[in-house]
């Protein structure tokens, strides 16, 4: 565990009707933050799981935002914000005619899409920021920066976005963006699995919250494998870092590379949640014979051999040195369970991620049953 891992938490902690909005808590506020003028700023999207984060704290600098979407999901989110309505397929008429100072595309997953708004955008916008993945990348059994090479797609006009072809199609989003603008007006982030408050996939969440309600809990793999994640409010900071401070380039937004692991994540999860779990460390080898290694049974968590393997070990010192900071995963943790907790009742019995009740009962029979 890091030195910085080991300090206490830093200072106060909002309300906790504020966390639950997605607010910044004041240790995140950004106590450095360059002090900027006053932008006018697009965002695509920005009523999903990041965009909120991204207008609250760009409202928070004195910035001014304006949102571009469908209006299908959190639509009373921002009444107070212009939203012009329509359609990253072939509607994008409500943009033409119009400029702003940055455009934050996070809703960029098909490269026709992301083609088309960059084109549309780019005459009339000094910065372009695109939210990629990590995703892109050809190989994952390297320590990948940012100059590492990206996986690419044999037919390039598909559009269907699923397991298989998400990240060779943020990766073609990146090489369309680039096409269309500027590099010294463009920004690319790419983030590692997002975490905190508003999370809609329950990839990170799955862990505290089933270390909340005790009892014998699978794990994978052993203590020491490492994971990284990005707290969504820290991403949310250096994506309006990147327009305040006008900063160009690629950027892996990640925690730094092997620094934290499963075993710290079930120690923060005891920690902040008061209950102790009697974890069940179930093998690599065990968890392929029983065909648990996916993203659903065990989220954010990938073997370090086989086919599906993928380390975690995406290098973000370039993001780092342009002002990324991590704030400590106790404190994600922390405020995801508050913002857990003021969901309805069938939202928090359906969890999207990890094992169900019943399946992990089996699996721990199984478990012990081959040890016998």
């Amino acid at each position: 565990m890091t030195n910085n891992r080991r300090q206490f938490i830093k200072a106060s902690v909002l309300g906790s009707a504020a966390v639950a909005t997605g607010l910044p808590t004041l240790a995140s506020a950004g106590e450095k933050r360059k002090k900027s003028t006053s932008l006018s700023i697009l965002i695509l999207g920005g009523t999903g799981f990041i965009g909120p984060h991204m207008v609250r704290e760009a409202l928070r600098r004195g910035h001014q935002v304006t949102l571009f979407n469908r209006g299908r999901t959190d639509n009373t989110l921002f009444p107070d914000l212009e939203t012009i309505r329509g359609d990253r397929n072939n509607g994008l008429d409500g943009l033409k005619g119009r400029s702003w100072d940055a455009v934050i595309d996070n809703s960029g997953y098909v490269p026709r899409h992301v083609q088309d708004s960059a084109r549309l955008l780019a005459p009339n916008t000094k910065r372009y920021l695109y939210i990629s993945t990590v995703a892109v990348y050809a190989d994952f059994d390297v320590d990948n920066t940012e100059s590492s090479a990206l996986a690419s797609i044999a037919d390039e006009s598909i559009e269907d976005v699923n397991g298989e072809t998400y990240g060779p199609l943020k990766a073609l989003c990146e090489k369309r963006a680039r096409a269309e603008v500027d590099d010294e007006r463009l920004t690319v982030i790419r983030p590692t699995y997002i975490a905190g408050p508003g999370d809609h996939t329950d990839r990170f969440s799955y862990w505290p919250i089933r270390t909340r309600k005790g009892g014998e809990m699978v794990w994978p793999g052993t203590p020491e494998h490492t994971i990284q994640a990005i707290d969504v409010r820290d991403l949310a900071n250096f994506s309006i870092d990147c327009l305040d401070s006008d900063i160009a380039g690629t950027f892996n937004a990640v925690n730094p590379a092997r620094s934290y692991s499963m075993g710290e994540l079930l120690a923060d999860s005891q920690a902040v949640t008061g209950v102790r779990v009697d974890p069940v460390w179930i093998s690599e080898e065990f968890a392929a014979e029983q065909d648990l290694i996916s993203g659903r049974n065990f989220p954010i968590w990938r073997p370090k051999s086989g086919p599906r393997s993928r380390t975690s070990s995406f290098i973000g010192e370039a993001a780092v040195r342009a002002g990324l900071h991590n704030r400590p995963e106790r404190e994600t943790i922390r405020d995801l369970l508050t913002w857990w907790d003021t969901l309805d009742d069938d939202r928090r019995a359906n969890l999207r991620a990890g094992m169900s009740p019943d399946q992990e009962t089996e699996v721990i029979a199984a478990w012990r049953a081959r040890d016998a």
